[in-house]
């Protein structure tokens, strides 16, 4: 006896997919104290493989003690960058009593401005910071307490990331063919190109933002010095920081930059800072971005705006960094599965099928 199965309309598969989109979603916003520093410790791993193998194959180093060389090497790498900007702010402390006095004469010109634009004088709008001062001070227990927990959690988070790197790195031969088990044996040629090519384009992609945020860093402290910064290497150094942080971090980079140059020098420096920190990262969006990363990772920029939005509402900071790289990875998982190509589609665009028009083209 034959079971006929009618398809399921249009709508209700709309409906199953919106469903176990929103069942998906809040798992991992549940889940995000063991999946945020686990996919922080995977993408470090893909970055450190290939110098794992190398002291692997060629040092001849056990699998652990490779992983761990590997692991102190990236430490170190990032604790230089961080010696470098604390040097710089330390001379930034240094000039205190430069930028306290700017301070007053911008706030005096501020009571001014307000007294004169909104006619309030000078004692009410005194009078109106020392009660919000007050208020701070009688807080300042519990905002302590705060701090102190947030520093604490945030140093157990990359502790966290540190020991999922070493892990992955030590048991990924296992995971590996734990991946190929669960499927069948006509899968595995599938299953081996999407793991080569997950490993492949993440580490590009990776590698590819830290010369790009190396190449921006430069740029702005030659700008910055020509036009005769005081702080050069310090501005150019966070705009080069932030500049990797998908659309929100220019904004910041161009709020402190303007903060800093306005605090030790005159307004029109700081305006022209201002200009150059805009002009920096339209010349990296329209050149530096494509030729280095070379749009490894082929997302159109819907998909990729909203995977920021989406990632910041489940996440925080960390899941604007992070959306880019899971939603490469979806997308890799999609173009190599018959039924999910449309979505793997949806995420790239008409970048592929421009592509294979041209190739097409160049083989007529």
């Amino acid at each position: 006896m034959i079971v006929k199965t009618t398809p399921l309309p249009f709508y209700a598969k709309l409906a199953l997919v919106l469903i176990g989109i929103m069942s998906l979603g809040f798992l991992i916003h549940l889940g995000k104290e063991i999946l945020d520093p686990l996919i922080f410790g995977f993408l470090f791993a893909i970055l450190l493989l290939p110098l794992c193998n190398f002291f692997e194959r060629k040092l001849k180093m056990p699998r652990s003690m490779a992983a761990f060389l590997a692991i102190f090497l990236l430490i170190a790498f990032i604790a230089s960058i961080l010696y470098l900007v604390g040097t710089q702010i330390s001379n930034l402390a240094k000039d205190w009593p430069l930028l306290k006095a700017q301070v007053v004469k911008t706030t005096a010109d501020l009571q001014v401005w307000i007294q004169n634009t909104f006619h309030i004088n000078a004692e009410n709008q005194m009078e109106y910071v020392n009660n919000t001062t007050d208020k701070i001070v009688a807080s300042g227990t519990s905002v302590l307490g705060t701090t102190f927990g947030a520093v604490s959690s945030l140093l157990l988070f990359y502790v966290f990331i540190l020991i999922f790197t070493f892990l992955i790195l030590f048991y990924r031969r296992l995971l590996f063919r734990f991946i190929l088990h669960v499927f069948d044996e006509e899968s595995t040629p599938v299953v081996h190109n999407v793991v080569e090519n997950i490993q492949s384009i993440l580490r590009k992609y990776i590698i590819g933002l830290i010369l790009e945020m190396a190449i921006v860093a430069v740029l702005a402290c030659i700008a910055f010095w020509i036009i005769g910064v005081k702080y050069a290497v310090l501005l150019g150094i966070i705009t080069g920081l932030f500049n990797i942080i998908p659309y929100v971090g220019i904004f910041s980079a161009l709020l402190l930059s303007t903060l800093i140059t306005f605090a030790t020098g005159a307004i029109s420096k700081a305006l022209i800072v201002a200009v150059v920190v805009v002009v920096l990262h339209l010349i990296d969006s329209n050149f530096i971005l494509p030729i280095v990363v070379g749009s490894k990772v082929r997302l159109n920029a819907l998909i990729t705006f909203l995977g920021i939005i989406v990632g910041e509402m489940l996440w925080g900071l960390s899941g604007m960094f992070l959306s880019i790289p899971v939603i490469a990875i979806f997308k890799i998982i999609f173009d190599n599965i018959d039924g999910l190509r449309p979505w793997g589609y949806l995420l790239g665009g008409d970048y592929e099928y421009n592509q294979q028009a041209k190739e097409e083209m160049k083989t007529e």
